[in-house]
């Protein structure tokens, strides 16, 4: 292969050994096979056009962690206001009960990954069995390969889970450099709902591979409200892809904030495949110091009367870089579509840089469509009119800024994981805090 990370985790040719099914080895063996032959992309994917892997694939890294059942964790890496119900953890890619509450919910049933591939697994086939044909989706191919553990969760037709759950990613330091896999399925039944976080965290130092595939699947009247929250250190690099079925009248609700990591790409694709499907996409990127996010969006309309509707806001500071690619693709016999998409940006520093990139591409007749992307810097008509009121210019910096990013996570009713996400944010951007002495000089 000649690339130090594929041949690090796959140069023996061997997969995991674990009790999975001989349906699911097939799986791991033709991810294994696709990735030999194709690697990693490079820069001439367009898909990977702004994001350059030659660093994390000159680096070489060992398979999982031994000691991720075992390894301690502080309970404030975990924790999350106003998620207070169910909780599953994993660490490095394993679960741990320990860390994890579970109680009987009616009608809502939790495995770990293991389980499933260890069995027929006939309900989850559709999804684990699938392909991922395209160079730019390696990682999706790295995960089928060698992924371990990870959440399954089923919510039976017509129940309303009322409880918000909370699934946890912890990125643990070890000491070397891993490489851990993670898979998630979700399955709402038809008529089902359901409230989730999807959170990733990370120790201090942790300098690892995190690579994770979350599947959803949507039947028909079903609706899952959707927060990914990632707090990673800035010493981490995290690769997700994020994919979602929608069938007739289901609702995907989904807000992303990415604040965290050196190295972070999202792919979320969702296919609104059902008549009168619905999609509302909320998300923010708040970045400094070096790091590097880059978001890609894939919506695609293919049953008649969807709606998408998508609205990210991302903030680079210092020697950062954003990048954004939001597709939309209304397909042939999707008549009476609705897409929207609005992506802002703000440019805090000359040194600081955000890609932007909306694509719009229609086969349909009758289809409402429209789209934008901007890249600038803070209105300085609205940082006069604060300070001629008295606020110093960090707080009034602060102020446009939080009220920028915030315009992507308002709909949150959770009081206290609103409140929360507020003080991240506020964490986040430059110049909001400060000691009483600057505030008071208005520096």
């Amino acid at each position: 292969m000649g690339v130090a990370l594929l041949d690090s985790l796959l140069g023996d040719g061997s997969i995991p050994d674990d009790p999975a099914s001989d349906w699911f080895v097939d799986v791991r063996r033709r991810a294994s096979e696709a990735l030999v032959r194709d690697g990693l992309p490079t820069a001439r994917e367009e898909a990977w056009k702004y994001t350059n892997l030659r660093s994390l694939a000159q680096r070489r890294h060992a398979r999982g962690d031994e000691q991720a059942a075992s390894r301690a964790i502080d309970a404030a890496t975990i924790a999350l206001p106003g998620a207070d119900g169910p909780r599953v953890v994993f660490v490095n890619g394993v679960y741990r009960a320990d860390l994890s509450r579970w109680s009987a919910i009616e009608g809502v049933s939790f495995q770990s990954f293991s389980e499933v591939i260890a069995g027929d697994a006939q309900a989850e086939r559709v999804l684990l069995t699938r392909r991922f044909d395209s160079k730019a989706q390696a990682f999706a191919r790295l995960n089928s390969a060698l992924v371990l553990d990870g959440p399954v969760i089923r919510v039976a037709a017509g129940v309303g889970v009322p409880e918000l759950v909370h699934v946890v990613y912890v990125g643990a330091a070890t000491g070397t450099d891993i490489a851990w896999q993670a898979r998630a399925l979700v399955e709402l039944g038809e008529g089902a709902s359901l409230r989730l976080v999807e959170h990733h965290v990370g120790e201090a130092g942790q300098a690892d591979l995190g690579n994770t595939v979350s599947q959803f699947a949507l039947r028909a009247h079903a609706r899952l409200d959707l927060l990914q929250l990632q707090t990673m250190p800035e010493s981490g690099t995290l690769i997700r892809r994020s994919e979602a079925v929608l069938e007739a009248d289901a609702q995907l609700h989904v807000r992303t904030l990415e604040l965290g990591g050196l190295l972070v790409r999202h792919d979320l694709a969702v296919e609104l495949a059902g008549d009168r499907a619905r999609l509302h996409s909320r998300g923010v990127f708040a970045l400094r110091g070096r790091q590097h996010v880059d978001t890609h969006l894939d919506v695609r309309h293919v049953a008649r009367d969807t709606v998408s509707d998508l609205l990210w806001r991302g903030v680079a500071d210092q020697r950062s870089r954003g990048v954004f690619h939001g597709a939309i693709t209304v397909a042939a016999g999707a008549d009476g579509a609705d897409a929207n998409l609005s992506n802002k940006n703000l440019l805090l520093s000359a040194q600081a840089e955000i890609d932007t990139q909306p694509v719009l591409e229609i086969h349909a007749d009758e289809v409402k469509a429209a789209h934008g992307a901007t890249v600038g810097q803070l209105d300085e008509h609205a940082l006069f009119y604060l300070r001629a009121r008295g606020l110093p210019m960090p707080v009034a910096r602060a102020l446009l800024m939080l009220a920028f990013c915030r315009v992507a996570v308002d709909s949150i009713e959770n009081v206290a994981l609103h409140e929360h996400i507020d003080a991240l944010l506020l964490e986040r951007l430059p110049h909001a805090a400060m000691d009483t002495d600057e505030a008071q000089s208005g520096s």
